[in-house]
């Protein structure tokens, strides 16, 4: 098909604003990475930009040294790993079904489900809750109150729901089960919206802050979003004896807390950049398609 100068004219026009505001959203990680990397007296002199000034690895060292980094990020790779896992399990038992015309009553069980992305219990009887079940200082109380979102199961049970009834019909004629159409069936045909709300669970627990604060008492079982935002708070707290004391761990005169603080923000949001590029492929096809029909 012929492109016309108008379509060329809309096309690159269109090309430039992605570009730009691709550049807004990637500006400030290369910054905040910059900033991780540079040395104190180029950071305090602002001429920090978009790539390091005087090249230095010693805010890392820093984090390192002064905090249990590596407890705290294994931590969260399990709140991460294991919710994600039991996330997913509960939400396409939910989806699975509702995605059946013939389950009772299905419109009203949905109804509810959609109810709570409007009106929830509230902060303090959720906490009631947890804490009547005996679930505080655990990691449970965060895996249960974080197990199915709403708008997660509506993805997939759509999604459930484009796949063809013949299918499913000849499955039945040779004698599947239930569970057979769903483990042998579905899920194979659904890798497109399985690994993107693998993505969406995975981010969510990742950056899992407020419910880790409120149910975790021990401070041996935070995790690494907590773990920056007391290191952010503590260099704040004292901030004029700050760089001496960096500088003595950091054994040179390189570092301040400004360059500590990116480091750690590096640190948190690396590992979603290292996962991201393999689902990437997945991540709008398993949306669209999930989002068809509702």
């Amino acid at each position: 098909m012929k492109i016309s100068t108008g379509e060329k004219v809309f096309y690159n026009v269109n090309n430039i604003l992605i570009f730009i505001i691709s550049l807004t959203c990637l500006l400030p990680l290369f910054y905040i990475i910059a900033t991780s990397f540079s040395s104190g007296s180029a950071i305090d002199a602002g001429k920090v930009y978009l790539w390091p000034v005087d090249f230095t690895p010693a805010a890392y060292k820093v984090l390192i040294v002064s905090t249990d980094l590596f407890k705290y990020f294994w931590n969260s790779v399990v709140v991460t790993v294991l919710g994600t896992a039991l996330s997913m399990i509960f939400t396409i038992l939910c989806a699975y079904p509702l995605s059946k015309k013939k389950l009772f009553a299905r419109k009203k069980v949905t109804f509810f489900i959609v109810f709570t992305m409007l009106f929830s219990g509230g902060l303090i009887p959720t906490y009631l809750l947890v804490k009547s079940l005996g679930l505080m200082n655990s990691y449970w109380s965060i895996w249960l109150t974080t197990l199915i979102s709403p708008y997660n199961m509506l993805i997939m049970k759509s999604f459930f729901e484009n796949i063809s009834e013949e299918l499913e019909e000849a499955a039945r004629i040779d004698g599947c089960s239930e569970w057979r159409i769903l483990l042998q069936m579905y899920l194979p045909l659904s890798k497109a919206v399985l690994a993107t709300l693998c993505l969406f669970y995975g981010v969510t627990y990742w950056n899992m802050f407020l419910k880790v604060l409120m149910y975790i008492n021990d401070s041996k079982g935070y995790t690494l979003p907590v773990l920056i935002q007391q290191m952010v708070f503590q260099l704040e707290q004292i901030k004029l004896g700050t760089n001496a004391d960096l500088n003595a761990i950091s054994g040179s005169g390189e570092v301040i807390s400004e360059s500590v603080k990116s480091a750690g923000v590096v640190v948190l949001i690396l590992p979603m950049l290292a996962v991201y590029p393999f689902l990437q492929k997945y991540f709008v096809k398993g949306v669209m398609l999930g989002s068809v029909k509702g």
